[in-house]
C-alpha cells in the first residue's frame, strides 16, 4: 500500500493559495496529489509528472474525477519543457518527492527490492536502456567500487565489488536475491548491521541506473525559475546526497553574493532568488515512523520565492 511521507506537513508549506498551479514532480501512486486535490478548490490547476507510466495509468485511474488534475509521463528533469507544452509559465507550488514509489518497491519484476526475488531491473522508466543487470554484469571493478562507495556510502564498498566480478566469472547473476547473496558474502566474518547489508548498494546501483543525482540537479534552477514570487518549493529525500544537493542549493540562492569572503567588493552580480523556511529539514513523527518504516529517513526542505 502506498503511504506518502510527510503529507501534512509538506501540504503546509506547500499550498498558498487555494485556486493556485501546484505541480507533483514525482506523483507516483499519487497520495499526495490526492492531499493537494483535497486541500484546494476546483479553480487551481495540478499538475502531476512521473517517468514510470505503467503507476501513472494507475494513478489516472484514481484520480479520473477531477477535472483540473493533468497528470503527464515524463522525468522531472524536463520539468520546464514539460510545462511550457501545457502552456504553464510560473506556478505557486512544486513538491518533488525523491523516494522510490511502494509500487515499485512491491513489484518484485521491477527489480528494486533486496527482500524479494526479481531480475535485476531498478529502472524507474522501463524504457530506459540500461539496466542494473548490466552494471552489474559489465561493468569493471574501479567503476563498480566507485559508485558503490559514492552513491551507496557502503565502507565495504571495495570487498563488495570484488565480490561481484568474482561471481559473475563462474555465471551472471541475474537476480536481486542472487546479488544480496554476494554482498553477504563479500562482508568481513562477523559483520553485524542494524539495516539490510544489501541497502547501500541496491541504492547506488538505482541511483546510477535512473541517473537520479544529476536529474536533481537540473531540476532545482528550472522549479526555482517557474515559481511565481511567494510560490513554494518542497523537496522530499531519503538519503544524505539528495539532502545535501538540495540543502547547499537552497543555502547558495538564499545569498545575495556568493565571492569569496575575503573580496572587498562584490563582482559575481548573483542575488538571492529564495528564503529557506526550513532552517532545519523536517523529519518525521515517532508515531508516523511506527506507522511507516519508509518514513524514517525522510526529509523535508522548503524554500519560498523571493518578492522582487
Amino acid at each position: 500500500m502506498h503511504v506518502p511521507v510527510l503529507l501534512n506537513e509538506t501540504l503546509e508549506y506547500l499550498i498558498t493559495d487555494p485556486r493556485g498551479v501546484y505541480v507533483d514532480c514525482t506523483v507516483g501512486g499519487g497520495g499526495h496529489l490526492q492531499g493537494i486535490v483535497e486541500r484546494t478548490e476546483e479553480e487551481a490547476v495540478l499538475i502531476g509528472i512521473d517517468q514510470d507510466g505503467e503507476i501513472l495509468e494507475k494513478t489516472r485511474a484514481r484520480m479520473s474525477s477531477h477535472a483540473n488534475v493533468i497528470l503527464v509521463k515524463g522525468n522531472f528533469r524536463n520539468l520546464r519543457i514539460i510545462l511550457n507544452e501545457l502552456s504553464i509559465t510560473s506556478v505557486d507550488g512544486i513538491l518533488i518527492d525523491l523516494g522510490v514509489s511502494s509500487f515499485q518497491l512491491d513489484e518484485k519484476e521491477r527489480g528494486f527490492s533486496y527482500h524479494l526475488d526479481g531480475p535485476l531491473d531498478m529502472r524507474m522508466d522501463p524504457e530506459l536502456d540500461i539496466k542494473a543487470w548490466d552494471l552489474v554484469n559489465k561493468w569493471p571493478l574501479e567503476k563498480l567500487e566507485q559508485i558503490i562507495a559514492e552513491y551507496g556510502e557502503e565502507r565495504y564498498a571495495g570487498r563488495i565489488a570484488r565480490g561481484i566480478v568474482n561471481a559473475r566469472q563462474h555465471r551472471s547473476i541475474d537476480t536481486t536475491l542472487e546479488l544480496v547473496e554476494v554482498i553477504r558474502s563479500s562482508m568481513p566474518p562477523g559483520y553485524k548491521r542494524e539495516t539490510h547489508p544489501a541497502r547501500r548498494t541496491f541504492q547506488a546501483l538505482r541511483i546510477e541506473v535512473n541517473r537520479e543525482l544529476e536529474s536533481l540537479k537540473e531540476v532545482l534552477p528550472q522549479a526555482v525559475a517557474l515559481l511565481k514570487p511567494g510560490g513554494r518549493l518542497c523537496i522530499i529525500s531519503f538519503h544524505s546526497l539528495e539532502d545535501r544537493i538540495v540543502k547547499e542549493y537552497f543555502a547558495r540562492e538564499s545569498r545575495d553574493c556568493l565571492c569569496p569572503g575575503k573580496q572587498p567588493v562584490c563582482t559575481c552580480g548573483h542575488r538571492a532568488q529564495l528564503k529557506v523556511l526550513t532552517k532545519k529539514p523536517v523529519e518525521a513523527s515517532p508515531a508516523e515512523v511506527a506507522g511507516n518504516k519508509r518514513a524514517r529517513s525522510s526529509k523535508l526542505r522548503v524554500a519560498q520565492k523571493l518578492e522582487f
